[in-house]
């Protein structure tokens, strides 16, 4: 677990509604606010715009162009310099537009930053912030919609976020840049503009490797992270209306993984269902259902079931699109199937 998940949480009483992107934005504000050794590089983060989703918007006119620092279209220059001035004490927040753009600069990210704690003993921490857009449903097109998260939860030294929420947006924003270690935070496009939630005003943090349970219940567990928590909730309340209690586990973070709280809850419920957008084949969710079935095989009523998006590059047109995406329906055909499979009564 991250140190940052070892501290007390600080969470102030005052909310007040904000947007996905709105929310991002408090924090870094907060942040560049508290420490001046925080600052921002990415393309086109600086005002007028304050970058492509408008995260950044009204901070590089309240901090200066100094702490909010627009940069050339290279993602290699950012990343580099990203990871130089954090190996220098600073602690930068480098916005890299779009995932996909990961796969320019994933030799700094990858080699460098994640593996100089290791090779220098421990004497050299890295406080990296990487923040990318991703994800389907706003057609961006095959180059411009991937979720790769299981990239970078296969690199050893790097910590990876996915937020379902503003609330979590913020606190796991905040919790990265306060990290000793470089993390990424996944940012789904789709909850940029999604309907406005009540978010803390102030200091606010989720401490790292550390899950939600959004919806209890006994019969099965809904394991997802992002926007598919959503699909999971949705999914819950139809099974409930035949008696099917489901249970929705918003992992949070991927690395730290809440082991525990995966474990508990499927020790339970003895059956479990992971949802991902990512590509099915090789995804996070293939380590979440070994994870379960190493650790609870002989209490398992039936196999972990995996629901996620299509093997194939995400289409540009909106009914192919649609259809790549996992859906609510898809989970629960998938619940359907592995209850029917189990070798537990499941009370209907």
């Amino acid at each position: 677990m991250s140190d940052v998940a070892q501290e007390t949480v600080e969470t102030a009483v005052e909310t007040q509604p904000m947007l996905g992107f709105q929310a991002l934005g408090s924090a870094l504000d907060d942040m560049l606010g508290r420490d001046p050794s925080v600052f921002l590089l990415g393309e086109d983060i600086a005002d007028p715009g304050g970058g492509v989703f408008k995260v950044t918007a009204g901070l590089s006119s309240k901090h200066g162009a100094h702490r909010v620092r627009a940069t050339p279209i290279s993602e290699q220059a950012i990343m580099g310099a990203a990871v130089g001035a954090a190996v220098a004490g600073m602690r930068p927040v480098a916005e890299i537009m779009l995932m996909d753009f990961l796969a320019v600069c994933l030799d700094q990210l990858s080699n460098h930053a994640a593996k100089l704690r290791y090779m220098s003993g421990g004497q050299t921490s890295v406080p990296l912030t990487v923040r990318c857009a991703a994800g389907a449903g706003m057609q961006f097109g095959a180059q411009h919609s991937e979720m790769l998260e299981a990239w970078l939860t296969h690199i050893p030294g790097l910590k990876v976020v996915v937020p379902s929420n503003p609330a979590d947006a913020k606190g796991l924003l905040t919790a990265c840049i306060l990290d000793p270690d470089p993390c990424v935070i996944v940012e789904q496009s789709l909850l940029y503009f999604a309907p406005p939630q009540p978010v803390p005003v102030g200091h606010h943090v989720v401490p790292l490797g550390v899950a939600a349970t959004v919806r209890s219940g006994r019969d099965i567990t809904l394991i997802s992270y992002g926007r598919q928590v959503h699909d999971a909730v949705a999914a819950a309340g139809v099974l409930a209306a035949d008696g099917i209690e489901a249970e929705v586990l918003d992992l949070r973070s991927l690395v730290p993984l809440d082991e525990r709280a995966v474990l508990e809850s499927v020790a339970r419920t003895r059956h479990a269902v992971v949802v991902h957008e990512a590509v099915r084949r090789n995804g996070f969710g293939a380590e979440l259902a070994a994870l379960i079935s190493e650790s609870l095989f002989d209490e398992l009523g039936a196999p972990v079931a995996r629901v996620a998006g299509a093997n194939t590059p995400i289409p540009y047109a909106k009914p192919l699109e649609d259809a790549f995406l996992p859906s609510h329906d898809a989970i629960v055909t998938a619940v359907r199937a592995t209850l029917a499979r189990s070798r537990v009564r499941v009370a209907g």
